[in-house]
């Protein structure tokens, strides 16, 4: 019984995902669904990206916390393009359908990329589309070497992961090697990226990445996986 339940909240949620991805279509709009345990450096990437890439890409965000407006206001004053809070007001995660309601009154049309900030976590996200082009998980070195085999359905959903902290990896017992080979044992086409959103270090490449898909996304190919398991 718990079995079919699950289903059942997983088709529903597949269902609202496919209208929210028709809209993103119709717009022509690049849709990426970032995720990461509390801590990892979500909002600082936005911040940082923001910064870099103002007046080259004009970038919305979801932002999704269990309570506050904290990090809505930080990507604000970083100079995104809209930004809309949700407060799940204890759910682990965003689903489709508390996305619908936020994208009535969006400026999709204005928009080059909509970030969906999900709620920190490194189980439920993974379950849930909600439209997305793609899902974009971030582990920061802080965090151990054995995340991707803890939580390997968050790393195989995802398109790319991005390595966070790597400043500070002098100070650490930790291998980034050791993380690849974790990640890339359950999901072996996971691209990977090392970044420090600090100081800077790798975020090039993904922002070439990011206007890579965009381009994509304008002529129409190549969507991110769309894979839910019960």
């Amino acid at each position: 019984m718990k079995v079919t339940v699950l289903k059942d909240i997983l088709d529903a949620n597949h269902q609202v995902a496919a209208q929210n991805r028709a809209l993103f279509e119709r717009h022509r709009l690049l849709v990426l669904n970032l995720m990461s345990s509390p801590g990892a450096g979500k909002t600082a990437l936005l911040e940082r990206t923001l910064r870099d890439l103002r007046g080259r890409l004009r970038i919305g965000v979801i932002e999704g916390d269990i309570q506050t407006t904290l990090d809505a206001r930080r990507v604000e004053r970083a100079g995104a393009a809209w930004v809309h809070q949700i407060n799940t007001r204890g759910a682990c995660h965003l689903d489709a359908g508390m996305i619908a309601p936020a994208l009535a009154g969006a400026p999709l049309g204005r928009l080059d990329v909509l970030v969906i900030e999900n709620v920190g976590n490194l189980v439920c996200p993974a379950e849930f589309v909600v439209g997305e082009d793609h899902k974009v998980v971030l582990s920061a070195v802080t965090e151990g070497e054995d995340k991707p085999a803890k939580y390997p359905l968050m790393f195989r959903e995802s398109s790319l992961l991005l390595v966070n902290k790597i400043d500070l990896l002098p100070h650490l017992d930790v291998k980034l090697a050791a993380i690849h080979r974790a990640a890339r044992r359950v999901h072996p086409g996971l691209r990977i990226l090392d970044v420090s959103c600090r100081t800077g270090q790798g975020l090039p490449a993904f922002y070439a990445w990011l206007e890579s898909q965009l381009e994509r996304r304008r002529k129409g190919t190549g969507r991110g996986r769309k894979r839910t398991r019960a």
